[in-house]
């Protein structure tokens, strides 16, 4: 965790609080960040037919092809925050936003390996951004990190939902190849890199912050180190309740719009319908860390949002598309739920800000690379049986572990000083 509130644009008065323009300026940066955190990614499931049929590859691997992101946040999420303290926050955001207008540019070429490359690269771009941006709001918004973190979900939601929501109607109405529909979405990275370039080349700032992360980083090393969180069947917990519910994301975003094809719906009707389930998550992403904040444990709001899923895709499993857009919607409210509790428990599991980092650092790290499976593993069945049946009930297996591990990651238990490795 990067926590040096102290150290903001100075005036001539010696001020250490940030500059109103400076403030704007970031809040703008974010915001162009958040907006290319999801889109890129969610744009793909939709048209992944369209891509598996144009090269000839497998469902297996057009599932590998969504996978590979996760993959990517994973692996490069423990590496970013020491590229940060060397080079510093704002550069290593600019990095990534130039990475990703690359990345997307490679995937969108007439080449499988290309995609492919491409596609692991804007996994690793986002890995970084999604690391950096809740330390950059910790640390230059330090009175308002509640109202940051909102805004920061809430474009992220949008961006995601904006992914699914228009990549057909690019292609049907806005005469688009897959390939170029995928290449649209460099205009966000571009904007989002422009807007950080005066932030990253100011000199002297980030000189002063390069120096004040590297010994605030020392000290927290030297306090945290050797804490044995690894050994904590609470962390484990909270680590694998945050994989099962991105687990289920990203195979609902991967293969939902192919499920909705064919219960008889249009490609671009199945796109809408993601971006509904992604959008109707969106106000529970403030309303319960609130609820969660107030109870003792959290055992309710977890099983409610298992409650959910559970309908959910016991409905798609079941057949018949009239209720689809019923199911769509219970299973976009457990997820998003879902989503923002497993946050929440970085705060609520830890006794201290240090471990609240350290806890986020483990479950982000383990549970993307777990979440990874999920599209890989449900395109496969497909590719064995012919049909979504056994893809679904293994998302309902999964959301009953789900249940099991969410007994005890909501429990009214901390991981302190003291009850590490327990």
């Amino acid at each position: 965790m990067i926590n040096n509130s102290e150290d903001r644009l100075a005036g001539s008065n010696g001020s250490t609080k940030l500059a109103a323009g400076s403030a704007w300026l970031l809040t703008i940066g974010i915001i162009l960040i958040s907006f290319n955190l999801r889109a890129p990614i969610t744009s793909v499931g939709p048209v992944i037919s369209k891509i598996a049929e144009s090269t000839g590859m497998s469902s297996s691997m057009a599932g590998f092809l969504t996978t590979l992101p996760l993959i990517a946040f994973g692996l490069v999420s423990p590496v970013v925050p020491k590229i940060a303290k060397r080079i510093s926050i704002e550069l290593t955001l600019l990095i990534a936003m130039l990475v990703l207008i690359a990345a997307i540019l490679i995937r969108s070429m007439n080449s499988v390996p290309a995609l492919f490359i491409g596609t692991l690269f804007i996994g690793a771009a986002i890995a970084a951004a999604n690391v950096l941006l809740p330390g950059l709001i910790k640390r230059d918004f330090p009175a308002a990190v509640g109202l940051m973190m909102g805004l920061m979900s809430v474009i992220l939601n949008i961006g995601a939902a904006l992914g699914s929501g228009i990549s057909i109607p690019l292609i049907e109405q806005g005469g688009l190849s897959w390939k170029g529909m995928l290449s649209c979405w460099v205009v966000l990275a571009v904007l989002a890199a422009a807007a950080w370039i005066p932030l990253a080349l100011r000199n002297s700032t980030m000189l002063r912050r390069s120096k004040a992360v590297r010994i605030n980083s020392r000290s927290e090393i030297s306090s945290t180190e050797g804490t044995g969180l690894w050994n904590s069947l609470l962390a484990w917990q909270v680590t694998i309740f945050l994989g099962l519910q991105s687990f289920t994301f990203y195979v609902n975003i991967s293969w939902l719009p192919e499920i909705l094809q064919d219960r008889g719906m249009t490609a671009a009707q199945a796109g809408y319908m993601v971006s509904i389930l992604q959008l109707v998550g969106i106000p529970l992403s403030f309303l319960v860390p609130v609820l969660a904040g107030k109870m003792k444990n959290q055992r309710g709001i977890a099983f409610a949002t298992a409650g959910c899923m559970l309908v959910g895709y016991t409905g798609l499993l079941l057949g018949g598309s009239a209720l689809i857009p019923l199911w769509t919607i219970l299973i976009g409210l457990g997820g998003g739920a879902g989503f923002s509790l497993a946050l929440m428990f970085f705060v609520l599991r830890t006794s201290t800000a240090e471990l609240s980092a350290e806890l986020s650092g483990m479950a982000q790290s383990i549970g993307y690379l777990l979440a990874a499976v999920g599209p890989f593993l449900f395109g496969v069945f497909y590719d064995f049986t012919g049909t979504w049946t056994a893809g679904l009930v293994m998302l309902i297996i999964v959301v009953l572990i789900y249940c099991v591990v969410a007994w005890g990651a909501a429990a009214d238990r901390v991981i302190s000083q003291f009850e590490r490795g327990r």
